[in-house]
């Protein structure tokens, strides 16, 4: 074999392995990615059924129902417009509460209950992720303002 055809086959390989290499790159962000939803979206059929996503919204007043161990919990997450019953099993973030913002991750079940594997609770009142806000905006909920100190 010639110089030339060897430096060609070397260059045909290396191109082939970078796009094969970048096609790999492109597939796991585009697996990895996953969305955010407000319950209103969700009941109407925006969110992936059956795949991964996030749900946000605020817990409902008096819909957390703990099982004795307080490892199974059912609660329900509202964007004040449409509600959502949630089911989560593992140990809540201290700061989970009624009337607290939250975000979960997990799917949605046959009849339309949201299956969480993982719950993320607000950690203050002055921060909402943009996603929930918007969600939230033309609803009844007002944030609280920030107070500025002098």
């Amino acid at each position: 074999m010639k110089p030339r055809h060897k430096r060609l086959a070397i260059i045909i390989v290396g191109v082939v392995g970078i796009t094969a290499a970048g096609l790999f790159i492109l597939n796991a962000f585009r697996n990895n990615l996953v969305y955010f939803y407000s319950p209103t979206e969700v009941l109407e059929g925006k969110a992936p059924a059956g795949d991964l996503f996030r749900l946000g919204g605020l817990v409902e007043k008096g819909s957390v129902k703990k099982s004795a161990d307080a490892l199974k919990v059912d609660f329900v997450v509202t964007d004040l417009n449409k509600s959502i019953h949630v089911h989560y099993e593992g140990t809540l973030p201290d700061l989970f509460r009624e009337g607290q913002g939250v975000v979960t991750q997990g799917h949605l079940d046959a009849d339309k209950r949201f299956i969480a594997r993982e719950v993320l609770a607000k950690h203050d009142e002055k921060y909402m992720p943009p996603e929930a806000a918007k969600a939230l905006k033309g609803s009844a909920y007002v944030p609280a303002k920030e107070t500025r100190r002098p």
